[in-house]
């Protein structure tokens, strides 16, 4: 969270998440507020890289979304129902484009060393994560792991303890496209601080990165794309009141 003040002037906080009986995940009371009105006002569509299971733990402020995009563009939810349609769409891109799931699991395991290696999880059958021991990792190991799995479709990165493998074609640019396709937007806004969030900030019409997270610390930036300087659930806050700004000042009709 960040909370970079004294104790005694830290914001009212709001609980959005619950894993294991225990509270996780929050946001500032006034990030609700504005969070709410925004979901009234918009197309609001939550956009994750989560599975379906681990997005269904989240319970955000204001009217439910129609959309959400979940599993890195993987399902499109209607209603709360992954659309099948879709589904179907990636899946085919998936396997015409890209060597399969089994392959990269089957290499990653072989040239990986239980020294470091963690866990290793499939999602929702589309991509493979690790978690790792970022101490103990050694130096070139995910260089050689990208290497080896650009030309066979598939992309790496690493993000804090965790490494992803996931195929080109599963995208969260691609969902949103439908998305705005579907409801019939003219004007698309994103933020991200992931770097599986960057093709995503790349096709909007404009974008914002809060001052913490993957891409602010590999210096990442792009025209449509405002680098603020708020960290943590302060950065939430400001990114809202930016996304209604911009919402605003859309013209009539938009």
């Amino acid at each position: 969270m960040e909370l970079s003040m004294p104790d005694e002037r830290a914001p009212r906080l709001l609980c959005v998440e619950v894993y294991g009986r225990a509270p996780l995940c929050y946001m500032t009371e006034t990030a609700a507020a504005l969070l709410d009105e925004l979901a009234r006002t918009t197309v609001f569509v939550p956009t994750t890289t989560r599975t379906r299971e681990q997005f269904g733990r989240i319970h955000l402020p204001g009217p439910a979304s129609r959309y959400a995009i979940c599993a890195n563009g993987g399902h499109i939810l209607v209603d709360g129902v992954s659309d099948p349609d879709w589904q179907a769409r990636v899946a085919r891109r998936i396997a015409d484009e890209c060597v399969s799931l089994a392959q990269v699991r089957a290499h990653i395991l072989a040239t990986s060393d239980p020294a470091w290696l963690l866990k290793e999880r499939v999602a929702e059958e589309l991509f493979a994560y690790l978690v790792v021991d970022r101490a103990a990792l050694p130096e070139g190991w995910v260089k050689e792991l990208a290497g080896w799995a650009d030309p066979r479709g598939w992309t790496v990165s690493l993000q804090g303890r965790k490494i992803y493998a996931v195929p080109k074609p599963l995208t969260k640019s691609a969902a949103m496209a439908e998305v705005a396709r579907r409801t019939g937007a003219t004007r698309t806004l994103a933020a991200g601080d992931s770097l599986l969030d960057a093709d995503l900030l790349l096709a909007v019409d404009r974008a914002w990165r809060p001052g913490h997270g993957e891409l602010a610390d590999s210096g990442w930036g792009a025209p449509n794309t405002e680098v603020l300087r708020e960290r943590g659930v302060a950065a939430g806050e400001e990114i809202l009141r930016r996304f209604l700004r911009a919402a605003d000042a859309r013209p009539a009709g938009h």
